[in-house]
């Protein structure tokens, strides 16, 4: 699949029409939306327009709760997250760009429960590709596509929104 194939205003209309019908069936009351830095909240942002959510859009930054941390230490560009102090009990709606390993996601969420126990979680991404590592699966996703190893997914942005698949050499390890 080459990026020209992927297109941004198809896969937000996708991912906008399963996120409503989600919402409907999970009976979602008042719903709050929350982005994850960065491209999430670039998704987020136009979802959360398009899906008339009242309440201001969430903004998050899993910096401090990857599991990865001590291993890349601080990122220069961490910023705060803007997150209602109160979540518990609450219907969220959670938007990141690519779904990949699912670590982003299970930071997300280490992150959502450090402000409270939500009612329940509905996670949408524009773009779901192969390479889980840990056992969680978006319940929304613009499209779903496999790429050959050494490939990777970004996002660009914010106006305008772009999507490039870009190859690198992983580092060779030896043990």
């Amino acid at each position: 699949m080459t990026d020209k194939q992927l297109n941004i205003p198809s896969l937000l209309s996708k991912l906008e029409l399963e996120l409503k019908q989600a919402i409907a069936s999970r009976a979602l009351k008042d719903p709050l939306m929350i982005g994850v830095h960065s491209g999430g909240v670039w998704i987020a942002e136009q979802l959360h327009q398009r899906l008339n959510i009242k309440e201001a859009l969430g903004l998050m930054d899993i910096s401090f709760y990857r599991d990865d941390f001590s291993q890349i230490g601080m990122h220069p560009k961490v910023k705060p997250s803007e997150l209602p102090n109160h979540l518990e009990g609450r219907d969220i709606i959670l938007i990141d760009d690519v779904f990949y390993t699912g670590r982003t996601i299970r930071a997300a969420l280490n992150e959502i429960f450090d402000y409270g126990r939500p009612n329940q979680v509905l996670l949408g991404v524009l773009i779901e590709r192969d390479g889980r590592q840990i056992p969680l699966k978006p319940d929304c996703s613009g499209c779903s596509i496999n790429l050959p190893a050494g490939q990777r997914i970004k996002l660009t942005g914010p106006v305008p929104l772009g999507i490039h698949i870009e190859s690198f050499n992983k580092k060779q390890t030896t043990t």
